[in-house]
C-alpha cells in the first residue's frame, strides 16, 4: 500500500466515533496522512478547499504582523544607537554657537548656508530656527527678494542687524520701487540694524530711500552708500534731512560714494573710518569742510578719498609747489590713531591742503594715485618724519616727484617694509643706487619692491640693489660683489687659485667687516618687474636665484599669453 504525504483535516470515520466530532472545525495542525484506501479517499474529497486557503492566509497575516513589529523594533533600536552618538548629545546652546561659527565667522570663503544645515535633521532645523544670529544678514537685491528678506526680519527677532539693498547698474525693472519697498521693510526695524550697505543706480533713488530714514539708530555702527552714476548724474536736490534723525551714537565707519547729505556733521563725527569718492559737479566737499569733519574724529584710524574733482589747475611745474608754501591758517588736526591714508583722483591742491592741516605720528599705509607733481606731499612727510612716522607701506601710481626729495624721505623711512611703485618715470637708477648704500642704510627693513611699469632705471642698478640686499654668507668664497661677478665670467686656473690662497685670509677679515655693515637690512623677499621692458627673461631668471617671489610678464608665444 503506497502512502500519498497530504494533510487534511480530521474527520470522523464510519467505524470511529469521536466525542464532540460534530462541533469541531478542521485544522491544518491535526491533519493525518491519507493513504490509498477508499475510504480516506472518500473523506479526503470531501476536504474544504476555501477553508484551507483561509487558514494560509491567516498565517500570512500573521507573519505580517510579526515583520511590521520586527522593523518597528529595529527602528527605535537605531533611534537609540544615534541617540548615543556624540553629536546628538551637543546641547542646543553648543550647537546653536557652532552653526553661529560656519555661518556668520568663516566668512566669503565658503560659508555655509543656513537652509543646508536645517535640511540635516528636525532637530537641527529647529536649532537654527532658535538661533536669531543666524538670520541677522538681511539682502535685498534681484537675486534675494523682499519676501527672504521678511522672513529674515521675523526670524531674527531682537538681535542687531546687518542690512544690504544691492542694486545693481544692468538691473532696470522698477528699480526705485524696489529701493522704497525695501526701505519700508526696514524702517521698523532701524533701532537694532547694526550695519546699513546701500547701493542704487543714481542718486534720485538714494535720496528716495533715505528720505524715510527718520527713526533713530542707536546701534548702527557702520554707513556705505554708493551711488553708480555719479559723473553723469546731474540730479540736484536740497540736501535731505537728516537721516536718523542725527541720532547715531556709535556710528564709527562711514563710506559715501556720490551721496549728498549736506555734509552734517553729526553723521560724520566721532568716526574711526571715513571714505569718501566719487564727487563730481561741485558735489564735493571744500578743505575746510572736510577739516571741520576730521576734528570731529580724533580717533579716526583710516581716511580714503578717491575721484573727487575739486580742483584742476595744472601741476606739472614748481608753481603749484610755491603756491601753498604759506602755513596753515588754523592749528593742525592732530590724528594719532590715523594708520592709514589713501589719495587717488583727489586733485593735489586739495590733498596738499588737507595734510598740511593734519598731524599723523602713527601713519602705517600710504596710497597716493593719479595726483600729478606730489612733491609738497613728499615734503610733508619728510616734516613729519623728523620727528615720528612709522611708515611700513608706501603706494605711488601715476605721480610725478622730485626725487631728491623721495630719496630724502626714504632716508627718514627707517621702518619701511613694501615699497610700491607703479607707472612713476622719476624712478632711475639713481634711486636704486641709493637704496643699494649702506652708508647708512636707507629703509633697512624693506622686503616687497613693486616697479611695476617703471621703465627709467637700467639692470646694473637693480642688480646691485638686490645684490646689496643679500646677506652675507651669500658670498661663502668672495670677498664682495665685484669677486663673484668675476668668478662667474672668468675661469680660474690652477695657478691663479694659488695665487688666490695667499689672500683668503684678507677676505676673511673683509668679509667680517661686510658682515657686520648688512646686519641693519633684510634680504628681499618679493620683487615685481611687471610691463618693465628693459628687463629680459634672463635677467628675471638671474633675480629669481637670489629673491624668493619675483613677478614679471608671463612669456608671450605665437598666440600670445
Amino acid at each position: 500500500m503506497s502512502v500519498y504525504h497530504y494533510r487534511i483535516p480530521p474527520t470522523p470515520c464510519p467505524h470511529q466515533k469521536l466525542a464532540h466530532s460534530e462541533n469541531r472545525h478542521p485544522w491544518p495542525g491535526h491533519v493525518p496522512l491519507i493513504t490509498d484506501d477508499k475510504p480516506y479517499r472518500r473523506h479526503a474529497s470531501a476536504v474544504s478547499i476555501p477553508r484551507l486557503r483561509e487558514a494560509i492566509h491567516s498565517l500570512d497575516r500573521k507573519m505580517a504582523s510579526l515583520m511590521s513589529q520586527r522593523r518597528e523594533l529595529e527602528y527605535h533600536l537605531e533611534q537609540a544607537v544615534r541617540l548615543q552618538s556624540p553629536v546628538h548629545r551637543l546641547p542646543s546652546e553648543l550647537l546653536s554657537s557652532i552653526f553661529i561659527t560656519g555661518v556668520l565667522d568663516v566668512g566669503d570663503d565658503n560659508p555655509v548656508m543656513v537652509s543646508t544645515l536645517m535640511l540635516v535633521c528636525r532637530y537641527w532645523a529647529e536649532v537654527a530656527l532658535d538661533t536669531p544670529i543666524l538670520w541677522s544678514k538681511i539682502s535685498v537685491s534681484p537675486h534675494d527678494s523682499l519676501e527672504k528678506a521678511r522672513r529674515k526680519l521675523s526670524r531674527s527677532k531682537s538681535c542687531p542687524l546687518d542690512i544690504t539693498i544691492d542694486i545693481p547698474i544692468e538691473y532696470t525693472n522698477s528699480v526705485t520701487e524696489l529701493v522704497i519697498h525695501a526701505t519700508d521693510m526696514i524702517r521698523p526695524a532701524l533701532w537694532r540694524t547694526r550695519s546699513l550697505f546701500l547701493s542704487v543706480p543714481n542718486r534720485a533713488q538714494a535720496h528716495a530711500a533715505l528720505s524715510r530714514c527718520q527713526e533713530d539708530a542707536p546701534v548702527l555702527e557702520s554707513l556705505t552708500i554708493q551711488i553708480h552714476h555719479s559723473i553723469d548724474d546731474r540730479y540736484s536736490t536740497n540736501p535731505i534731512l537728516p537721516i536718523f534723525k542725527g541720532q547715531t551714537p556709535r556710528l564709527r565707519s562711514v563710506s559715501l560714494t556720490s551721496f549728498n547729505f549736506g555734509w552734517d556733521l553729526r553723521l560724520v563725527s566721532s568716526l574711526k573710518v571715513l571714505k569718501l569718492g566719487g564727487y563730481f559737479n561741485g558735489f564735493a566737499p571744500s578743505s575746510s569742510t572736510l577739516i571741520s569733519i576730521l576734528r570731529q574724529c580724533p580717533e579716526l584710524e583710516e581716511l580714503a578719498l578717491r575721484n573727487m574733482s575739486i580742483d584742476s589747475a595744472p601741476c606739472y611745474g614748481t608753481r603749484i609747489s610755491d603756491e601753498f608754501d604759506t602755513p596753515p591758517t588754523s592749528k593742525p588736526v592732530r590724528l594719532p590713531r590715523l594708520t592709514k591714508i589713501s589719495f587717488t583722483c583727489s586733485g593735489i591742491a586739495f590733498t596738499r591742503q588737507i595734510m598740511t592741516q593734519i598731524t599723523f605720528p602713527n601713519l602705517e599705509s600710504l596710497e597716493m594715485g593719479y595726483l600729478e607733481n606730489i612733491s609738497p606731499i613728499l615734503q610733508i612727510l619728510y616734516t613729519q618724519a623728523l620727528t615720528r612716522l612709522p611708515l611700513r607701506y608706501l603706494h605711488i601710481e601715476s605721480c610725478l616727484f622730485s626725487e631728491p626729495k623721495f630719496v630724502n624721505l626714504l632716508r627718514r623711512l627707517t621702518s619701511l617694509t613694501r615699497l610700491e611703485l607703479v607707472d612713476i618715470e622719476d624712478v632711475s637708477s639713481s634711486l636704486l643706487k641709493s637704496l643699494s648704500s649702506s652708508q647708512p642704510w636707507m629703509c633697512p627693513k624693506l622686503q616687497i619692491v613693486t616697479l611695476d611699469g617703471c621703465t627709467s632705471f637700467d639692470w646694473d642698478s637693480l642688480r646691485t640693489f638686490v645684490e646689496s640686499r643679500l646677506p652675507a654668507n651669500s658670498y661663502p668664497q668672495y670677498s664682495d660683489v665685484q669677486a663673484f661677478r668675476s668668478a662667474q665670467v672668468v675661469s680660474v686656473s690652477a695657478s691663479a687659485s694659488a695665487a688666490n690662497a695667499g689672500r683668503l685670509r684678507q677676505q676673511r677679515t673683509l668679509q667680517q667687516k661686510r658682515s657686520m655693515a648688512i646686519l641693519g637690512s633684510h634680504r628681499l623677499n618679493s620683487i615685481d618687474v611687471t610691463r618693465c621692458s628693459q628687463i629680459s627673461k634672463e635677467m628675471v631668471q638671474w633675480l629669481r636665484m637670489y629673491v624668493p617671489d619675483v613677478r614679471c610678464e608671463p612669456a608671450k608665444g605665437v598666440w600670445g599669453p
